[in-house]
């Protein structure tokens, strides 16, 4: 407010009698306006200090825009809101567009006589208009209008060119500072913003913080977010809101709107009139100003971030240059989050296809075994969702049964696809040769005739004679079967290369006289090469520690108290790799 030594007791020139109180009054305008850089404030206390001199009843601020050429309304009295809202005067254009133009003060005794005035209200008679000028440059204008005729007069204007000479200056300091102020507060925003965005990784919880966020620089009415889609040549709609609420868009062609201006020549695009622009595409009723910038990662662009607004010329350069500043980072936060948003819809399907494969899993490995003159017990689990370890029971007429136990290399699907392939294998071919050897040489061509790069099995088959208990063994690669008699660990010894590893491989065959009571124990390497937090292996020599303990229990007991101990051994240590025990008892 002014100061109160300035009483609202002079109402015209012709009150300040003496030129030492004139110079009194200038002196206290100039102090009073040259305290503060609030612009708002100083405003404020402009608007007082004239209405302590000159009667008005409407009261404008201008100020003008070398970007827009045209002033807009700053700060108002008595004004619709409405017209402060949307009014921009061009120079030359109305009484106060003329007084900028000339940037001399204009005054109007009568402004029904004059074509050149700007209608605001229709009980106004008089106007008069002063420009503000500091270092030979417009700043503004102010404006007084009054609803009786000839309410100023000639001193009345001397005056206000007077108060004006002296608030100019305090009225361009304060236009500056707010826009230093503005920018670094912008860029401080910018900063924070782009650490709030790449922290998060759920897309439509970070479209909706970028609206938020951009809201608290940019005053829009609605705000948008289309991502390219290559395949169709379209912007493809994602997120929008309008007043805050959320709404859904059609998609645009790229070669359409301004969106898809932005998007093809990968520069902001701002329009002050969008009535003005054949390339709008109505979206929202009533929007006039449009503006669009690319979303660009890597000389990639991969949508456009648009709002709009029901004002015309809403949308500064400022604008464009802030969204312009933050446009890479919400490229980045937002491709970062489309990315984990397809890794996470992918491991969902992923996820479905590998509980598919466990189901199934679960058909072709046996949980449990009936094959005469053997009581069998089975423990299996994967390292990861599904097994890459084999093992299947072929009974032939009940004359004997081929026994099959592998490993596949690696762990998971792939592991487990070649498994499948090997147990496909060994169905097709094991009713074919009744010798192990045999069957481990086709098997071994076959596989190598379907040929998977770092792909192989290490492979056990043992053909099993319930009529003698005559055991007969070939290896490849694989650990070689225990056999528990009396208390006694006897191991069961053939050498032979992984199956579906080297061509024109021989295969020997051992052959072992089982005796009534004996346990015979397959494991997979995932048993023995098993990690506890002091990354120490659970090692062959434990696994025959404890075969020789528990060698007396049924099969199931002792595959179930091998489980347990490397549970206990690894305690929270993932599993290493895949883990299968089957463990056969002679009847």
């Amino acid at each position: 407010m002014a100061n109160p030594s300035m009483a609202p007791s002079r109402k015209t020139a012709g009150r300040f009698r003496e030129r030492a109180e004139m110079l009194d009054f200038l002196l206290e305008v100039t102090r009073i306006t040259s305290e503060s850089l609030d612009l708002d404030k100083l405003m404020r206390d402009v608007a007082a200090i004239v209405k302590t001199v000159v009667s008005f009843d409407l009261f404008a601020l201008l100020l003008y825009s070398e970007k827009s050429q045209g002033l807009r309304i700053r700060y108002s009295i008595g004004h619709r809101e409405e017209v402060v809202r949307s009014l921009v005067i061009p120079l030359g254009e109305g009484i106060v567009g003329t007084a900028a133009q000339t940037r001399e003060p204009l005054l109007v005794e009568d402004v029904r006589s004059d074509p050149r005035y700007l209608n605001a209200l229709d009980a106004v008679r008089a106007e008069l208009a002063v420009p503000l000028i500091a270092r030979r440059k417009l700043v503004g204008v102010i404006d007084v209008q009054s609803t009786s005729p000839h309410a100023y007069s000639e001193q009345d204007k001397t005056l206000m060119r007077l108060i004006a000479s002296r608030v100019a200056s305090s009225i361009e300091n304060a236009v500056l500072y707010r826009r230093v102020d503005h920018r670094n507060r912008t860029l401080r925003t910018l900063a924070v913003l782009s650490q709030e965005f790449s922290s998060i990784l759920g897309l439509d919880e970070l479209l909706g913080k970028i609206a938020a966020s951009v809201r608290t620089l940019i005053n829009y009415d609605a705000f948008s977010i289309y991502l390219v889609d290559t395949e169709k040549q379209v912007l493809r709609h994602r997120f929008s809101v309008r007043f805050d609420q959320r709404v859904h868009l059609d998609n645009i062609r790229l070669e359409e709107g301004i969106t898809g201006a932005a998007a093809r020549t990968r520069e902001p695009v701002r329009v002050l009139n969008t009535l003005n622009d054949p390339r709008y595409i109505p979206s929202h009723p009533n929007v006039h100003s449009e503006l669009a910038v690319p979303l660009m990662v890597q000389d990639r662009v991969i949508g456009v971030l648009d709002v709009e607004s029901e004002r015309v010329g809403a949308f500064s350069e400022d604008h464009q240059q802030t969204l312009s500043l933050l446009a890479p980072q919400i490229a980045s936060s937002v491709e970062n989050a489309r990315l984990y948003e397809e890794l996470a819809k992918r491991e969902q399907r992923m996820d479905q296809d590998l509980k598919a494969a466990r189901n199934l899993q679960k058909i072709l490995l046996p949980r449990k075994a009936e094959v005469r003159g053997l009581e069998i017990g089975i423990r299996s689990r994967p390292a990861r969702d599904i097994t890459g370890d084999v093992y299947e029971f072929y009974e032939h007429g009940g004359d004997y049964t081929v026994i099959a136990f592998g490993d596949v290399s690696g762990k998971g699907p792939a592991a487990a696809l070649y498994g499948a392939l090997v147990s496909g294998l060994l169905r097709t071919l094991a009713p074919r040769r009744r010798s192990p050897a045999m069957l481990m040489q086709s098997i071994n061509e076959a596989l190598l005739e379907r040929r998977v790069d770092a792909q192989y099995a290490t492979l056990t088959v043992l053909l099993w004679d319930p009529r003698t208990r005559l055991l007969t063994f070939c290896n490849a690669g694989g650990e070689a079967p225990l056999i528990f008699r009396k208390g006694e660990i006897l191991t069961l010894r053939a050498s032979g290369v992984p199956v579906g590893l080297l061509e024109d491989r021989q295969y020997e065959e051992v052959e072992c006289q089982t005796e009534r009571g004996d346990a015979i124990l397959l494991y997979s390497d995932g048993v023995q090469d098993q990690l506890n937090e002091d990354e120490k292996h659970f090692s062959r020599a434990r696994t025959l520690d404890l075969f020789r303990k528990y060698g007396a229990e049924r099969p199931q007991k002792i595959a179930d108290a091998v489980i347990k101990e490397l549970d206990k051994f690894r305690e929270d240590t993932p599993i290493t790799d895949d883990q299968t025990v089957v463990v056969m008892r002679v009847l």
